[in-house]
């Protein structure tokens, strides 16, 4: 969809409209469903900087339109082939009318599927929470921020994890625990936070919750990561999972 020039930062929305940045019809390109039909709401705005982020315009310069959930939901039908949803981002779970719109789709037969940072926690209809925790390599040091000044680096530092908010997620809703590996070293932070995760949630979190996710928003850069991705999903026994919509489109919108 056609987005204007309004320009979102990291505040949460508390009206009735949306700041969509996308609405389209693809392929789950991650996770366990990986390869369904889905139509996608793509909500800008976002409460972290993660330097590798694959949407730059929801985070680092968010562009949208605003749409109600009515019309929204409007969209969404004219895909009567589909019934999956992904609300995504951005983080979606920042903006009040959210709950409404999971709501909604809910009460008209879709599966939906948030994709969350899983920073913050709402109830609402969702067959499927797919969290991201952000780990330490995700941060936007001076190096490696897209703007190259640092300016977001403690900031996010400070929010990416939220223990009990990730364990109140684990516990209301099926999920899925997608980590965006860099490399090797990353492994020691995900075992540590698993950990721990484990240790205080009453919700049984299985290595085959655990999805491993090559980080790459172009077929360049997968080729880069994904061998070791994938070596190390099967050294540790999790799940590797792949990037198909970049396999398949590379980095072109509304995919």
């Amino acid at each position: 969809m056609p987005v204007n020039a309004a320009v979102q930062d990291d505040t949460p929305t508390g009206n009735g409209d949306l700041p969509i940045n996308e609405l389209f019809y693809s392929l789950q390109g991650e996770g366990e469903l990986a390869g369904v039909p889905s139509v996608f709401v793509r909500t800008s705005g976002c409460n972290l900087r993660c330097w590798f982020c694959d949407s730059y315009h929801t985070s680092w310069e968010p562009t949208h339109g605003w749409m109600d959930v009515e019309e929204i939901l409007s969209k969404v039908a004219t895909h009567d082939q589909c019934d999956h949803v992904v609300v995504t981002g951005g983080e979606p779970m920042m903006h009040d009318a959210v709950p409404e719109l999971l709501d909604e789709l809910s009460a008209a037969g879709y599966h939906t599927t948030v994709e969350t940072n899983g920073t913050i926690h709402h109830d609402a209809a969702i067959d499927l929470a797919s969290i991201s925790p952000k780990l330490a390599s995700s941060t936007p040091t001076p190096t490696k921020d897209p703007k190259g000044d640092g300016e977001w680096e403690e900031r996010h530092d400070e929010r990416r994890l939220d223990l009990e908010t990730l364990a109140s997620l684990v516990e209301t809703y099926p999920f899925q625990l997608k980590f965006v590996v860099t490399g090797e070293d990353d492994m020691v932070e995900i075992e540590s936070l698993l950990e721990r995760l484990r240790g205080i949630s009453s919700t049984q979190i299985r290595d085959a919750d655990v999805l491993l996710m090559p980080e790459g928003a172009t077929r360049e850069r997968l080729e880069e990561t994904r061998q070791t991705t994938a070596t190390l999903a099967m050294e540790y026994g999790y799940r590797y999972t792949p990037r198909l919509h970049v396999d398949l489109w590379n980095d072109a919108p509304g995919t």
